[in-house]
């Protein structure tokens, strides 16, 4: 296990079990039955992964996903478990693993990044001003920066490996790339899962302004899988501080991309190392996200 000098976890070894992928955030390992999920603590911005590491980042990741998997239980998800000590293979790693893994169902992950946009902000917010339109959608005139739309859209993306960008496709591409049926019922569980989300994190007093799923196809049937509705994966917003016109206090990773557009970088690896200040300060971040949404301190 590699951890920084800030005690965040960069990467991790488990001897006799296959690394499968290294991702952004995620490493991946094959347990020939199931797969293991672990949310180390790096953060990336601008598909670029940051040199540090956000401490709690990834615990924090996993148990919100957690959380959304149990109050959304009637959407097929990919989790098995969360207790790496059901594991014999796992046993001595335990104290590194638990908390922030989980043990998964190998399913075939579609190749879209489900996005749902319930706010006109980031990319968004930029295409309408240039167009008037997001992902190609026309929409009516007289939207301000973080106006909430009339309707959620659903705006995929292609998913792009490591240092590569993605991009924005039209629901018609994803017809084309998976037939109607899948791509339909990805938009339609995509909308449902962020509208549910959406008036839950309301009544909590956060804003869900935009997210992004992953889906994965197993027996058949079509599931979710990855992180869900996480500080990484979402945009959420105070709603005490939200304010139409403006580019809202955030309690997610924009905070790091905000501190990133201040500085002369072009936006490629390798990332900048990022100040203490701005790291601990995510980390408060991302906890009170949890703290927040579930009621209860992490």
């Amino acid at each position: 296990m590699q951890y920084d000098v800030n005690g965040a976890l960069l990467s991790t070894e488990i001897p006799g079990v296959p690394l499968i992928n290294r991702g952004k955030v995620r490493d991946v390992y094959d347990l020939g039955d199931a797969l293991l999920f672990v949310a180390t603590d790096r953060i990336s911005a601008f598909d670029v992964v940051m040199p540090c590491g956000v401490p709690r980042k990834g615990e924090v990741l996993t148990q919100i996903s957690l959380f959304w998997f149990d109050l959304m239980r009637d959407i097929p998800n990919h989790l098995i478990s969360a207790d790496v000590t059901t594991r014999p293979e796992l046993a001595a790693y335990a104290k590194d693993l638990q908390g922030r893994s989980m043990i998964v169902r190998k399913a075939k992950v579609m190749p879209v990044e489900c996005i749902v946009r319930g706010y006109l902000v980031g990319s968004g917010w930029k295409d309408y001003q240039k167009s008037g339109t997001v992902s190609g959608i026309k929409l009516r005139d007289g939207y301000q920066q973080a106006s909430k739309l009339d309707t959620p859209l659903f705006t995929p993306s292609t998913k792009a490996e490591i240092g590569a960008h993605d991009e924005a496709i039209s629901f018609e591409d994803v017809v084309r790339l998976l037939g109607k049926e899948k791509a339909t019922t990805l938009r339609d569980l995509s909308l449902k899962i962020y509208t549910t989300a959406r008036d839950y994190a309301e009544k909590r007093g956060i804003i869900v302004a935009d997210t992004k799923f992953e889906f994965g196809e197993l027996d058949g049937k079509i599931i979710l899988v990855d992180e869900v509705l996480t500080p990484d994966s979402s945009r959420f917003w105070p709603a005490d501080q939200y304010k139409v016109g403006t580019s809202p206090v955030s309690l997610d990773k924009q905070y790091v991309r905000d501190y990133l557009e201040t500085l002369d970088w072009n936006k490629t690896a390798p990332g900048p190392q990022l100040p203490a200040d701005v790291v601990s300060k995510t980390t408060e971040k991302y906890l009170e996200a949890y703290r927040m949404l579930t009621g209860k301190s992490l």
